[in-house]
């Protein structure tokens, strides 16, 4: 089976390639336009679209490229739009207008960004709750969705909606928060900073899985997901971010003061966010990794990094 994942050079891209050779696939990895690899996808270029498509032949494309950091879409909203939704429709409509056989399988890699705020009450989201986002970020992805499902209603290409969640593993990058605090502690575990951490709102609960286990999601839905379906990929399970930090102390095995930091403190967060991911655990996935072990991989990266890079 041939496969084209496009941003196959960001987090989530590069374990989604390893785990297709796993497979056995026929992988066609499409890094963006400063991408070193042969085959580069600008989302905002559709001859590159067009090109790369035309070099794999894909019977299933992998549609992982976007902007993914909310505070960047929150700054520049119009690069956000472009990449996230503009670029998806360009990708789709250069699927329609190549067609020579049947369509290939789309799945879009989505985000729960999508269901904006949320009263307590109303967790765990399932897909049927209505979409309302409240951020530029969750706008363009909302956006993107829209005309993925318009794309099976009008023109029968088989999309799918993969609606993830928070996701953490080795090699995401420390703009996030897990990551972040790996990066902190592996500096002070190295010797190279003082035991004290620093942080926001710890209270908040979220949703956190493992990387290779949403890439095993993707996969699935790519094999046995209906088109025109959307799917919540999630854990089930919701984390509170102080425990989260707790366990990766503990990890560490270090002396840590932490201390709140008002400038990291965001207070429309909400206090409790996780999804129910029974509708993609029917095609038969279910999460494998135990959180420990992505934090105990995730705080063994960062220090090995930080280990290269200390005098």
């Amino acid at each position: 089976m041939r496969a084209l994942v496009t941003g196959a050079d960001g987090f989530v891209g590069k374990h989604l390639v390893r785990a297709l050779h796993e497979r056995n696939y026929d992988v066609a990895a499409a890094g963006g336009p400063s991408s070193a690899g042969e085959l580069r996808i600008d989302v905002l270029d559709i001859e590159t679209i067009r090109n790369a498509i035309e070099a794999a032949k894909p019977d299933v494309i992998f549609h992982l490229a976007g902007q993914a950091f909310v505070p960047r879409a929150v700054k520049k909203p119009l690069e956000a739009f472009a990449i996230n939704a503009m670029g998806t429709v360009q990708l789709l409509e250069v699927v329609r207008t190549m067609r020579t056989g049947d369509f290939p399988r789309i799945v879009m890699s989505g985000s729960a960004s999508v269901y904006g705020r949320v009263a307590e009450s109303k967790n765990p989201l399932n897909e049927d709750y209505p979409i309302s986002p409240v951020d530029p970020y969750g706008a363009s992805k909302a956006a993107a969705e829209c005309y993925g499902m318009a794309s099976w209603c009008s023109y029968k290409i088989p999309v799918m909606i993969a609606r993830s969640f928070n996701h953490i593993g080795p090699g995401q990058g420390a703009d996030f928060v897990v990551p972040s605090f790996a990066k902190q502690l592996a500096r002070i575990k190295a010797g190279g900073e003082r035991p004290i951490m620093y942080v926001g709102d710890l209270t908040t609960e979220r949703d956190f899985l493992d990387v290779r286990d949403v890439v095993d999601a993707y996969i699935t839905l790519a094999e046995n997901g209906d088109p025109g379906e959307i799917y919540n990929v999630c854990s089930g399970v919701p984390m509170r971010i102080q425990d989260i930090l707790r366990l990766l102390i503990q990890i560490a095995d270090i002396p840590i003061e932490v201390r709140e930091d008002p400038a990291r403190m965001r207070g429309s967060d909400l206090k409790i966010f996780y999804g129910d991911n029974a509708k993609v655990c029917a095609l038969g996935w279910a999460p494998k990794i135990p959180l420990g072990r992505s934090l105990r991989e995730i705080f063994d990266a960062a220090l090995a990094e930080q280990l290269q890079t200390t005098p």
